[in-house]
């Protein structure tokens, strides 16, 4: 079987490519440019970008199992997923693990969630088979919550997060790739231990780094206003303040063992990650 990994530069696709490497495990590693590709035993190069059908459908050739990590936020992101989906299935792919988001749905709160359920869509709609390892927000992202002052501000009210952190989502796809057939078809919740409130993140973070950091409810009217400074694109705004907003509806408060079941290791909490950080 060969397997391609996309976003072998990033965080996720990273860590898999060498997990998979480390296990010697041949494979071949989609990168926008070539010159950043990690130098891998076992690991072949191709270059695509997910908008780019030609030539993304050119690096998937001959590919069986393929990990789609989603592309970077953009406002033409389903677009480009859209066309890597079709390219895939063009190409003869016949499973697809794509990672997705824990409340991806067609009306979601965090607006980039319906990005993800749109994607979803996508995949179902072809011939290929699929895993969705919907992850929750990044445990890794809180610390750069904290602004300059030390405040975590956004209106997310008292609500809670699973937050999970990329190792574990890496090491649950880096399982599903090595024994694709007991992931047909299946979609995985991957969560972190507990759901955490940001008074309770902020508190984790001062106990860890020494420094004292709080968190501050907004309104939303508030988090447009503090966030226009940075003067971002309206889709941009709307999915930094639906961050906040999906936690406070408490979208993201459930707790899965999905990591566990698939790992066999029960994932890291907030103050492991800082701690490993």
């Amino acid at each position: 079987m060969t397997i391609a990994v996309t976003g072998a530069t990033g965080n996720i696709g990273g860590a898999v490519a060498r997990a998979l490497a480390a296990d010697g495990v041949p494979f071949r590693m989609l990168v926008r440019d070539p010159d950043r590709a990690p130098r891998l035993p076992g690991a072949e190069v191709a270059v695509a970008t997910y908008g780019d059908a030609g030539a993304s459908r050119a690096a998937l050739d001959g590919v069986d199992l393929l990990l789609m990590v989603s592309g970077a936020e953009a406002e033409d992101r389903l677009a480009q997923h859209r066309a890597f989906v079709g390219a895939a299935a063009t190409a003869g792919v016949r499973h697809v693990v794509y990672t997705s988001f824990v409340g991806a749905a067609a009306d979601a709160t965090f607006t980039l969630g319906r990005d993800h359920w749109a994607t979803e869509e996508a995949i179902r709609a072809t011939s290929m088979a699929h895993t969705f390892l919907r992850d929750s927000f990044y445990l890794d992202f809180v610390e750069d919550l904290v602004g300059e002052d030390g405040v975590i501000r956004g209106p997310a009210g008292d609500g809670a997060m699973a937050a999970v952190a990329r190792a574990d989502v890496a090491r649950v796809a880096t399982a599903v790739l090595r024994g694709p057939s007991a992931h047909l078809d299946r979609t995985y919740e991957l969560t972190g231990p507990a759901a955490i409130t940001l008074d309770q993140a902020a508190a984790t973070v001062s106990a860890v780094r020494g420094t004292p950091v709080r968190y501050h409810r907004e309104t939303v009217e508030e988090a447009y206003a503090s966030r226009a400074r940075w003067d971002p694109e309206p889709w941009q705004a709307d999915a930094w303040v639906s961050t906040y907003t999906a936690i406070a509806e408490g979208a993201l408060a459930r707790v899965s063992d999905d990591v566990e079941r698939v790992t066999g290791r029960r994932p890291l909490s907030l103050r492991d990650v800082l701690e490993q950080g």
